[in-house]
């Protein structure tokens, strides 16, 4: 190994060179494998990260892997949407399967924050309207547009003005809501969506956007019959439900779409992170109806659609539909009734939520009263100091978030056994009992 290749000089070289924005979690990367991610010293980690949530079917996934080499071998590039090829047709075809309903064609891009943007323009041609209701805490992406929906104050600050015509209206986070007191979301807030576009919009209205499973807000899990009552509401006022699976979506949360467990079809769902196991590539897709409001100059992207990066999301596709889903359905189960004797056990732990390989543990200071005074206070130097705990003593790699930035973010490849998952909930008893 070279002095230039070594974690010291791999951070060193961040610092100087790019923009100060990297999140550290102090595991630089020389290589990557399944669940295990190697530093440049050698020293092996079990991701239950993936990457926030993106390498669905494994790090190094031979099957995506050979793919993607395949169309290396045969053409990079010659944009998508200039020079018709067969990756780009052959996934906007398999998409249009896997999608809940009648959804049917897609629009390639790049990235979750530029899908959220499409479908925003696509929605506001569709209906006329210029509209948007989002929720508080809620994440939609970072880019001016999708900025604005997002629901966080600490995301947004010193970056205003973004978007006008936007609103924001109560997420279904039972634990600290005080419709709810506390308990378990009974979906009131649904109806909040209602009393804002009464009471904070002019009534034009072009989209109600929501996550399904709400992944930076601290995966929050709305109840079974909200998101039906959402897109009822947006419906009522001519308005399409854009359901942003860009973190639940490609086997997640136990189905191929978050949106399946609730038994709806949104009307366009924006799409990333997962869909190609890591190499850049973002999608959103609806109806014929709905994506025929666009017409040739409406909407474009140079490298949208890439051929490697679509030859990698058929490929992964196949790995989740074989198997790999079902792994997330399985040992998300088993992981719920440990997560249940976890919750019980240690008072730091507010509330475990999740669904299928997606879940927050939310650490709170029961000697403290939160926001709304219907929980305890978050307790962000807990989350991460367990996050740290676990990743300097128990070589496990999971990631910090929620709107308090006190949730322990436990998302790993779809592919984790059973084996790794009791080394990653060993790892959070111990760092519990060592800094609780």
């Amino acid at each position: 190994m070279s002095e230039s290749d070594s974690n010291e000089a791999v951070t060193a070289a961040y610092d100087e060179y790019l923009m100060p924005i990297w999140k550290e979690l102090d595991v630089p990367i020389e290589r990557a494998d399944g669940c295990t991610l190697v530093d440049f010293e050698g020293n092996e980690y079990l991701d239950a990260f993936a990457g926030i949530a993106v390498t669905n079917v494994g790090h190094r996934n031979k099957a995506v892997v050979d793919a993607a080499k395949a169309q290396l071998d045969e053409f990079v590039h010659g944009c998508s949407y200039v020079h018709p090829n067969k990756p780009a047709a052959d996934l906007a075809e398999r998409i249009a399967e896997i999608t809940p309903g009648d959804l049917q064609k897609t629009f390639f891009c790049n990235s979750g924050t530029e899908a959220v943007e499409g479908a925003i323009k696509l929605a506001r041609k569709y209906t006329g309207s210029k509209e948007v209701v989002a929720l508080e805490m809620g994440f939609h992406g970072r880019t001016l547009g999708s900025l604005s929906l997002t629901g966080n104050k600490s995301y947004k600050k010193e970056m205003g003005p973004t978007l006008n015509d936007v609103s924001h209206a109560a997420p279904p986070y039972g634990y600290r809501c005080s419709m709810c007191e506390g308990t378990e979301c009974d979906s009131s807030c649904a109806a909040d969506i209602e009393r804002v576009i009464n009471s904070h919009t002019s009534g034009d209205i072009a989209a109600v956007v929501v996550e399904p499973v709400m992944g930076e807000a601290g995966i929050v899990v709305p109840p079974n019959e909200w998101l039906a009552h959402v897109q009822e509401i947006a419906h009522d006022h001519g308005a399409l439900l854009v359901a942003d699976e860009v973190q639940a979506g490609y086997g997640r949360t136990g189905e191929m779409f978050a949106s399946e467990h609730y038994d709806v079809v949104p009307d366009i769902i924006p799409q990333a992170k997962g869909i190609a196991n890591g190499l850049p590539l973002g999608a959103f897709t609806a109806s014929a109806e709905v994506a025929d409001a666009f017409e040739a100059g409406d909407h474009l992207s140079t490298f949208g659609g890439n051929p490697v990066a679509c030859a990698a999301a058929l490929a992964a596709i196949d790995q989740l539909e074989d198997g790999i889903i079902e792994n997330a359905r399985t040992e998300g189960a088993w992981l719920r009734s440990e997560f249940d004797s976890i919750e019980e056990e240690y008072d730091p732990i507010g509330e475990i939520r999740g669904r299928g390989l997606m879940w927050g543990v939310e650490f709170v200071d029961q000697s403290e009263t939160g926001p709304q005074n219907v929980a305890p206070a978050p307790d962000t130097a807990l989350a991460t100091a367990v996050s740290d705990h676990l990743r300097e003593e128990s070589g496990v790699i999971a990631g910090v978030g929620g709107f308090h930035k006190n949730v322990l973010r436990i998302q790993p490849p779809l592919t984790i056994e059973r084996d790794q998952l009791r080394r990653v909930l060993s790892g959070l008893r111990d760092a519990l009992d060592a800094v609780a």
